[in-house]
């Protein structure tokens, strides 16, 4: 197998892995939010687990979709269009990555510390000075 092949399969499999993992994921998020709704019969949480994991699958999907998008550049021929509509592709979904990320966590990537660091503190600083009673007494 020569090496361009290797690399159309390596393209093509990153491809079809992103597609799958979205419809997939899709699926199973479905019957995640229906077995989590029929469990604890809370509708808003079931829509909740339904968003953050359809959310989950779509982000995999593409960041699969990205890694074939660059792999497909090792194979092409190099040409300013060819970047061009490259940085293009990567740039949407680059963007729609972090917008669902967003709308999952409900907090920028990079905020995310400033959010979660003072939590993580407080919770330490609880367990550590809690009193636990002494065994021996």
């Amino acid at each position: 197998m020569n090496t361009v092949r290797f690399f159309e399969l390596a393209t093509e499999s990153f491809e079809v892995l992103g597609v799958l993992s979205m419809v997939v994921g899709f699926l199973f998020a479905f019957v995640l939010a229906a077995w989590t709704w029929r469990r604890t019969a809370d509708g808003g949480r079931a829509f909740t687990t339904l968003r953050q994991s359809l959310g989950g699958a779509i982000l995999l999907g593409l960041e699969l979709l990205v890694a074939a998008d660059i792999v497909k550049t090792v194979t092409s021929a190099p040409s300013l269009t060819d970047a061009a509509v490259l940085g293009v592709i990567v740039l949407i979904r680059t963007v729609l990555s972090l917008s669902i990320e967003i709308e999952i966590d409900g907090v920028a990537p990079w905020k995310k510390a400033f959010v979660t660091g003072p939590q993580v503190l407080a919770q330490a600083t609880r367990q550590s000075t809690r009193q636990d009673p002494d065994p021996h007494e």
